[in-house]
């Protein structure tokens, strides 16, 4: 039985929603008696925002849940039996971590423009003047809602697909404090976006650009594909595994700098590589993993479908003078069978649907002698790790969970496979 908001060991009147067969659904109608693993939430709207889902849970607890929840998907969807489940990379921090936030805009019943996330299961934005799991240094530029409101610009409306300005999204670099601001809107008719634009460089020191980002289709989908720079730069500088890396407002960056960070350690320390082997990065984004592990192999290869990733990553590689790597853009179920080579390493690092199968049928044509895949989703992770190793060829060695998303029932993965 599925009951959101509870803790196991808690007792409590739950209404039923639906039963199915294997399964059902409820809903917690009264809290009887509170498990010894519940704890007081840091935020006040938690009960109600859907941006977070476990802040009821103490983070122990989260972490022993997050590893179960591993070992139960690699049994039941990968047939592993006792699979080798590390215990979680813990997080520095539990809270104030996340480099980026994408919040939705909206007006309340007084017409005052809102921010925030939606309420769970609903389309009712919970407005919010702080976030305890963003980075905190983000929290002031949340005001600039007001300024919105001061504006007079309107704020899209899904429903009839009328409205100027969608989202405001945030960014930070950790390291180095630099921030990005970003509106979303429906066109770029904006008036006085230049003015206020400088007001907000002047108001708030850290922040290095101020950003438009036009989304003029009727989706859910957050960003469009066209992206104008109103003043300062459209980059901010983050300082990653000892590189620097140029991140953009759309950027694919892990949202937690330090934990993404210790996960490339375990994962360097596990493959103790030597220095002449040749590495491809699957699904390598803007080089965030590539160019750390390029430093200790002969020549890596990167493949990405985003074209304006590729480019970002050969920025990386020329800022920080690494001269080993080549990056290739295309689907990578089309460019992997086309490299006619057979790495030492392969470096899996899939959307949260995973590998397409071409790539697994490629991956167990070339035989590297080792792969590592690092998933956002343990579902796919199992499916995918089943496909490797039921012919026998691969061997799964180990599973390091590690803490991207406190707060929340997400969990990553580094999976280890030798021939």
């Amino acid at each position: 039985m599925f009951v959101p908001d509870t803790v196991p060991g808690d007792r409590g009147l739950v209404r039923l929603m639906y039963v199915k067969p294997e399964y059902a659904h409820g809903k917690l109608h009264q809290l009887l008696a509170a498990s010894t693993h519940r704890t007081r939430p840091s935020c006040i709207v938690a009960d109600k925002c859907g941006g977070c889902q476990w802040q009821h849970i103490s983070y122990e607890y989260q972490l022993e849940a997050k590893r179960n929840q591993v070992i139960q998907v690699l049994e039941r969807i990968g047939g592993f039996n006792n699979p080798p489940v590390n215990p979680v990379l813990v997080a520095p921090s539990a809270l104030s971590y996340r480099n980026k936030a994408t919040y939705p805009l909206g007006r309340s019943a007084t017409n005052q423009v809102q921010a925030g996330y939606y309420q769970k299961g609903s389309h009712q934005l919970i407005n919010l003047n702080q976030c305890p799991v963003q980075d905190s240094r983000l929290n002031p530029l949340l005001a600039v809602k007001q300024d919105i409101q001061q504006r007079g610009w309107t704020v899209y409306d899904e429903r009839h697909h009328k409205g100027q300005v969608r989202h405001l999204a945030l960014r930070i670099g950790r390291r180095t404090g630099e921030m990005l601001l970003t509106l979303v809107v429906k066109d770029w008719n904006l008036p006085g976006i230049a003015d206020q634009a400088q007001e907000w460089l002047n108001r708030y020191p850290q922040l290095v650009g101020v950003l438009l980002n036009r989304n003029s289709e009727r989706t859910n989908a957050i960003f469009g594909t066209e992206t104008r720079c109103i003043a300062g730069q459209d980059y901010l500088v983050e300082q990653f595994a000892g590189l620097e890396f140029q991140v953009r407002p759309d950027t694919f960056f892990q949202v937690y700098t330090e934990t993404a960070e210790a996960l490339l350690q375990m994962i360097m320390q596990q493959l103790n590589l030597q220095g002449d082997e040749l590495l491809v990065d699957a699904y390598c984004g803007i080089g965030t993993l590539t160019l750390p592990l390029a430093a200790q192999v002969r020549q890596a290869i990167g493949l990405e479908v985003q074209p304006q990733a590729v480019e970002q990553a050969e920025l990386n590689a020329q800022l920080n003078r690494i001269t080993n790597v080549m990056f290739q853009a295309g689907a990578v179920e089309k460019l992997l069978p086309q490299l006619g080579i057979t790495p030492d390493v392969v470096l899996l690092d899939p959307p949260r649907k995973g590998c397409d199968r071409t790539v697994i049928k490629s991956l167990l044509q070339a035989l590297p002698r080792r792969i590592v895949y690092v998933s956002c989703k343990p579902a796919t992770l199992a499916r995918d790790l089943k496909l490797l190793c039921q012919t026998g060829k691969y061997h799964l060695n180990r599973v390091q969970p590690a803490d991207f998303f406190p707060q929340t029932a997400h969990v990553e993965c580094a999976a280890f496979l030798t021939l």
